[in-house]
């Protein structure tokens, strides 16, 4: 075919385009904290892309996933072994496995944290409370509750190509009756601790120094030495 000089330059064009538009569609962008894992027509080819730029065959897909750190909360009412019912706070910090990721996409699906952290979460909570008291969990079992709590997900999740990184029980409310008993007990054991430091010596002190006060007041009184019981002055208001 013989082309003249515009037309030449015409079909340049038109392959300079088509060049740029395949390199348009063949180039792809991981974001940082990312993983990039390709698909073709649908079927997970078991490719990743790490972050930054890429040229990928242009009939493959890219679904972008995180791996950067995440956090999950979750509030629920848990069973202690007693069976009181409380409510726990906790948090659950955790990152997707860049070496797994197309395995949890192909299997799970970019919605992993619904599917499968959020339920095994809550599992793991329900089945660590049980094994304390109530009394226990709002005291001192607080920290070996998290640990369980993580040692279990970690069990469940790095399989699934979830990394645990820390548990952490924000807050732990008791019934309102056994809040009230224990808050009653703490009440008791203050005012034994507190009658135990009180002397009769400690008694006459203060009282000397309440009776030095009095009588230092400019309001008029009548001072009477010598109480009987323990020598202190009786301080008398006229009427």
């Amino acid at each position: 075919m013989n082309l003249g000089g515009a037309g030449k330059r015409i079909f340049q064009l038109a392959i300079l385009v088509l060049v740029i538009i395949l390199l348009m569609a063949s180039t792809t962008s991981i974001p940082t904290g990312n993983v990039g894992v390709l698909t073709l027509f649908g079927r997970v080819t078991g490719e990743t892309l790490p972050e930054g730029i890429h040229l990928v065959n242009p009939l493959k897909s890219v679904q972008k996933l995180s791996v950067q750190t995440q956090s999950l909360k979750e509030s629920a009412n848990v069973p202690s072994n007693e069976g009181l019912i409380l409510a726990l706070d906790t948090s659950l910090l955790f990152r997707l496995d860049k070496t797994m990721a197309a395995q949890v996409y192909q299997t799970v699906g970019a919605d992993y944290v619904e599917k499968i952290v959020e339920p095994t979460l809550r599992a793991a909570i329900r089945a660590s409370t049980s094994a304390h008291t109530a009394n226990a969990l709002y005291t001192n079992a607080r920290e070996l509750v998290q640990q369980q709590i993580q040692d279990e997900l970690t069990k469940q999740l790095a399989p699934r190509g979830v990394i645990v990184e820390n548990v952490l029980l924000r807050d732990v409310q008791l019934p309102a009756m056994l809040k009230g008993s224990i808050e009653a007990q703490g009440i008791a054991d203050f005012q034994k601790i507190v009658a135990a430091g009180i002397s009769t010596q400690l008694l006459e002190w203060k009282g000397i120094e309440a009776t030095e006060k009095l009588a230092a007041s400019s309001n008029a009184k009548v001072v009477i030495i010598g109480n009987a019981k323990n020598g202190l002055p009786l301080v008398l208001e006229p009427k």
